[in-house]
């Protein structure tokens, strides 16, 4: 079996130090340290320093921390089979108390990453349904003169379902603008409204749009059949497994996405944890050859209209 040259359909502008974040920052990732990823912060906050860094690799590897520069990150593209990776100018709205973004990435620090990138970086604009004006002329101007490729939208952050009032904009003019519109479904890891998440509210916005190409991201966990469900019977919804490891998906998603059932749908993504790891996992996941490839690279190819 010949290595495949895969494409990460989910990452962030801080997957690099060109685009400095502090995750203890924030309330919202702080709490994922001693909750549902605990296992991976045994200081029970991000690490700030490279000696916490250096003594605790064998639990982060390089999940969650910077490459030192795009030059770096794209090095160990080509040393991992790599060809594409998206990143996305994700808006992130801390729902609990400093009602801010904890996610703000501009358009114009994901376009630095994609002229640096020399075709290897494609660039995804972000969405503040609070601010629906400026995101829709930010949108506009991602694609028409960066040449972004599709729009990622966190509305669990935002405490809305993917059918709310505020949302029609955005599919609205991705629709007009012929590009995809990516969402999380599912659960959120942080301390935010899960059930805004549940993939079922899409099925309206599908009816509305049936010409718009969406991606739900994420999985759907715990939402697995309702997930299924959605990108299964409908043309142009796709889903990736983007933030899980997949050998722990669930074993109805697993069987999805290596059957004849559901494998033209479903992307991988790393979601800045799993650059090298999830990848390998995948090429030794037992089904067709065809299939690895459709999952790591041509269904993206297809989610994207880059297949020509």
């Amino acid at each position: 079996m010949e290595d495949i040259k895969a494409i990460d359909i989910m990452n962030y502008p801080n997957q690099v130090k060109d685009v400095p974040y502090d995750f203890n920052e924030w309330e919202e990732w702080r709490k994922v340290c001693t909750t549902t990823f605990k296992p991976f912060f045994p200081l029970g906050r991000f690490p700030t320093t490279p000696e916490e860094l250096e003594q605790h690799k064998h639990i982060y590897g390089t999940a969650f921390y910077p490459y030192e520069s795009l030059e770096e990150f794209i090095k160990v593209m080509d040393k991992e089979g790599y060809d594409k990776v998206c990143i996305a100018a994700v808006k992130m709205w801390s729902y609990r108390r400093s009602f801010k973004l904890i996610f703000d990435f501009t358009i114009d620090q994901v376009n630095d990453l994609v002229k640096r990138g020399n075709g290897r970086i494609i660039g995804a604009a972000g969405y503040n349904p609070f601010r629906i004006k400026e995101s829709l002329d930010d949108i506009e101007k991602s694609v028409k003169e960066y040449g972004f490729k599709f729009v990622y939208l966190h509305n669990i952050s935002f405490g809305i379902p993917f059918n709310d009032r505020k949302l029609y904009p955005l599919y609205g003019l991705c629709s007009t603008l012929n590009i995809p519109v990516s969402v999380q479904a599912g659960h959120s890891a942080e301390a935010l409204p899960s059930w805004v998440g549940n993939p079922m509210s899409m099925d309206e916005v599908v009816m509305d749009f049936p010409d718009l190409k969406i991606n739900l991201s994420h999985t759907g966990y715990p939402w697995i059949e309702e997930w299924i469900d959605l990108v299964w019977k409908h043309e142009n919804v796709y889903g990736d497994i983007s933030a899980y490891m997949p050998n722990n998906l669930d074993p109805r998603l697993i069987e999805f996405m290596t059957s004849g059932k559901g494998n033209r749908k479903v992307m991988w993504g790393s979601n800045g944890i799993a650059l090298v790891h999830g990848k390998h996992q995948l090429m030794k996941m037992e089904m067709k050859d065809k299939y690895r490839e459709n999952i790591l690279r041509n269904n993206a190819l297809r989610f994207l209209g880059m297949e020509g």
